[in-house]
């Protein structure tokens, strides 16, 4: 079979098997109902982030608008994986599309660096409200806050792009099953059919520039901004600084841990089943947590979020209230 734009590999493989999490037909339900749960959940934290931030006013601020970016960066990083992963566990083929997944591994890989480019963004407006409150409003200005959003989508979506059209290039000539859930940069550059040292230096270098460059970054903004706390007189406020930076470093923590293991450290000694758990952890796990963790631990946004509802209870009341007249 061909496909379009393939080169090389136009005689060769046209799909890609995804193992995925291989079991009995009855454990792939119970992984498909609690697969869906997560997203679900995942898509209704995230979504209610974005629809406060919107809705509310008082949120139209730098460090919120940077936050319901993120969530909606998040809505579509989850989708990138777990969709077609939902599909295959109820599926007999567990097959995927040459060009789908090579689409699926830039958008993961993209939104993944577009990920650690708004950690570092959301980390530096933190470090300049706390250590520089009086210059924050003159400095993070709307449109510098819009300029700072494109770049990170930018950035992002382009940080990777180089290794993918590598990858693209490379013969797939012998097997084509992916012992994974996503088409990942490792198992697809092991079944080419040549060696690839240039795609595999290219993939490795980048994955690791972005994720220690900004890994770093994020530490020494936090670090500056806990120096900072320790200095504030009143305990109540420290109090809430380190509880707030705390949450924060969490989830960088649970974020760049599980991706280190993945991307940047050397050698490939991995077992079958850990990369399948750290990429769940980073792919799943993450975005389920980051709206509990960056919004429910926040005065105002649980303010908005109280309020918002309250609005649409009102309203329901309202339209359930009203008469309804018998259309003739």
């Amino acid at each position: 079979m061909n496909i379009s734009g393939s080169g090389s590999h136009s005689e060769s493989v046209s799909e890609f098997i995804l193992l995925g999490f291989p079991c009995s037909r009855e454990i792939q339900v119970i992984l498909f109902m609690f697969f869906s749960i997560i997203y679900l959940l995942t898509l209704v934290g995230n979504g209610a982030i974005i629809c406060v931030v919107c809705w509310d006013q008082h949120l139209h601020a730098p460090t919120y608008i940077l936050l319901g970016n993120f969530a909606f960066l998040e809505i579509w990083y989850v989708n990138s994986t777990v969709l077609n992963t939902l599909v295959n566990f109820l599926s007999e083929t567990k097959a995927i599309s040459f060009t789908g997944c090579l689409l699926q591994l830039y958008f993961f890989f993209s939104m993944g660096s577009t990920e650690c480019f708004f950690l570092s963004a959301m980390s530096f407006d933190r470090y300049f409200a706390i250590c520089h409150p009086l210059h924050y409003a003159t400095v993070m200005t709307g449109q510098r806050c819009f300029n700072l959003v494109i770049s990170c989508w930018v950035c992002g979506f382009l940080w990777y792009l180089v290794p993918v059209i590598l990858i693209s290039r490379l013969p797939f000539c012998g097997s084509n099953v992916i012992d994974h859930f996503v088409c990942d940069s490792g198992p697809l550059l092991t079944l080419s059919c040549v060696p690839a040292p240039m795609s595999k230096l290219t993939s490795y270098t980048l994955s690791s520039l972005i994720i220690l460059l900004s890994f770093l970054f994020i530490l020494i903004s936090y670090a500056l901004v806990l120096l900072a706390v320790l200095r504030l007189p009143l305990a109540s406020s420290r109090h809430k600084a380190f509880s707030t930076c705390g949450s924060h470093l969490a989830v960088v923590l649970l974020f760049y841990g599980t991706i280190m293991v993945m991307h940047v450290s050397p050698g490939s000694s991995h077992s079958a089943l850990m990369p399948k758990m750290m990429t769940l952890f980073y792919a799943m796990v993450t975005p389920l947590f980051n709206p509990l963790i960056y919004s429910l631990r926040n005065k105002d946004m649980k303010n908005a979020l109280w309020k918002v509802l309250e609005e649409f209870k009102i309203s329901l009341k309202v339209f359930s209230s009203r008469p309804r007249r018998n259309m003739e």
